[in-house]
């Protein structure tokens, strides 16, 4: 979306056009409602701005739930908004440390600082893009202790607040299609602006979960998320956002489910051990915080192999830190021999999981042309540094 679109949009047609539209579900859809609207009479360039926002309000739906349905987007701030659930927890945070005051700085939509003011904290977002800008100071137009100031993170006053919250921009510059910057110097603001705002304040620093590790500060505690399976983020929390002995975290969230694992710092490896009769993989939140050795201390479980993040035990446990597997066999690994074992199995339809070795699941599959009727899961990974193939089933919770 760029600014004429905008315009577009933010008039009382555009806005009674775009609240009527009936839901967005596919290109079909599409097709119908520029003939139908056309044929109403509306710009072309109207149709076409308010279409834009009704697809993206629809693919907003798994972020923001219902509330999407009232909110403005642009491409580019759609794909880097916190979830709500996210959110929340970071506006909980705040709160939690006594904090009333808030600078939300690249604030992008609006997705966290409407969480803020949820919990009616005093926000103030900060947005250098003129268009996103915009758009979050509609999203946040409900909330009353929330403004919206056009202008960059580096130039806003910050007397007066006792929070900062940074979400840096980690796309190049744009509303629609952008690319991922991978030097933490060029994200906006940039990792070391915020490493320099942390030094004697309570700031809260959103990040990709893959960032280097040997960039964290040692005053900060790092937390990985995941929801439902994915990997979402990393927060690093200074002053008073830490929470007291914990520098490692790992927030699983599942459905309405939630549990979190903490450390002082990266746990040691397990030993490794014998192949039993299951095998786990941790969440990824997991393993990027280096909590795996505390993971399988709990489970009484060892290492498959050193380096490797999969853990086995001969005692079946549920944990929400990891998804469980009966070991059913072990398979050649060398692909003929595997392929004519899965296929004595009338095995048509196979899931691929792997650690330490070198496979394109996707091309191995294809080239191991299944027809059988059957389905089944195989782990290449190595054991005691041996190159295996395991035929597994997953655990129920």
């Amino acid at each position: 979306m760029d600014r004429s679109e905008l315009l577009e949009v933010l008039t009382p047609e555009g806005l009674r056009l775009l609240d009527s539209l009936p839901p967005y579900h596919s290109e079909r859809d599409v097709l119908k409602m520029v003939s139908d609207l056309r044929k109403a009479g509306h710009s072309p360039a109207l149709v076409a701005a308010v279409l834009t926002q009704a697809r993206l309000r629809s693919k907003a739906r798994v972020k923001f739930g219902e509330f999407a349905g009232r909110m403005l987007f642009t491409e580019a701030g759609l794909e880097q908004a916190t979830r709500l659930p996210v959110a929340a927890r970071h506006a909980t945070r705040f709160a939690a440390a006594g904090l009333t005051n808030v600078a939300d700085l690249g604030c992008g939509i609006g997705g966290d600082a409407m969480a803020f003011a949820g919990l009616d904290l005093d926000v103030t977002a900060v947005e250098a893009d003129e268009v996103t800008a915009a758009i979050a100071s509609f999203n946040l137009a409900p909330f009353g202790n929330a403004t919206v100031l056009h202008q960059s993170a580096e130039k806003t006053d910050l007397r007066g607040i006792d929070g900062i919250f940074l979400d840096p921009a980690r796309r190049t510059a744009g509303h629609g299609q952008t690319s991922r910057i991978t030097d933490p110097d060029d994200y906006s603001p940039s990792l070391g602006f915020a490493f320099e705002l942390a030094t004697g304040r309570s700031v809260g620093l959103k990040l990709g979960p893959g960032l280097d590790r040997d960039l964290i500060p040692s005053s900060a505690e790092a937390q990985w998320i995941s929801i439902d399976g994915q990997l979402v983020e990393m927060g690093l929390w200074f002053g008073a956002l830490t929470r007291h002995g914990i520098r490692r975290a790992a927030l699983v969230v599942d459905g309405d489910d939630t549990a979190e694992l903490t450390a002082g710092s990266d746990s040691e490896d397990a030993e490794t051990t014998d192949l039993g009769e299951y095998v786990y993989e941790p969440n990824g939140a997991v393993i990027r915080a280096r909590l795996i050795g505390d993971l399988a201390r709990s489970l009484g479980a060892g290492m498959l192999s050193d380096g490797i993040a999969y853990l086995t035990s001969d005692e079946a446990k549920s944990t929400p830190f990891a998804t469980g597997f009966r070991v059913l066999d072990t398979l050649p690994y060398q692909e003929r021999e595997l392929k004519r074992a899965l296929k004595q199995r009338g095995i048509g339809v196979l899931e691929i999981k792997k650690r330490g070795v070198d496979v394109d699941p996707a091309a191995l599959r294809k080239r191991l042309s299944l027809t059988g009727q059957n389905s089944a899961t195989v782990i290449l990974t190595r054991v005691a540094g041996k190159h295996t193939a395991l035929l597994v089933e997953r655990l129920e919770r």
